[in-house]
């Protein structure tokens, strides 16, 4: 069953001024290492840290708690495919009350977007 669905649209010229002025502490505070790591292979990181800020985003909005920046993430699955991971609080109560969460993602030339659904399996 669906329990919430967030959306989450992000301006890239807004990633990339916070980027430019306080870019270790930027990737830090808001992403993964595994996420800046991604990011960082990239000719231009900022569609792909504006994408996984959406992310972060489109999750909060589903989520009924308030969340740190790190405690939700993005990955690359073998097929290429964006999927959720979260910090071992978030996993275990995830996994405590059947929840699961799906992800998709976006980037053009001005903006990136996110989208989320939170389920929940067993209801």
């Amino acid at each position: 069953m669906i329990v919430a669905v967030g959306l989450d649209l992000v301006e890239l010229e807004r990633v990339r001024r916070v980027w430019r002025a306080h870019p270790d502490r930027f990737l830090s505070r808001c992403f993964t290492a595994a996420e800046a790591a991604y990011a960082a292979r990239r000719a231009d990181p900022v569609p792909a840290l504006a994408a996984r800020f959406a992310v972060k985003e489109a999750f909060q909005k589903t989520w009924p708690a308030t969340l740190a920046w790190r405690d939700v993430g993005v990955v690359n699955g073998a097929d290429g495919a964006p999927r959720l991971v979260f910090s071992p609080r978030v996993a275990a109560r995830m996994a405590a009350e059947g929840w699961h969460a799906h992800v998709s993602l976006t980037h053009a030339r001005d903006h990136a977007a996110a989208v989320v659904v939170l389920e929940r399996r067993g209801v």
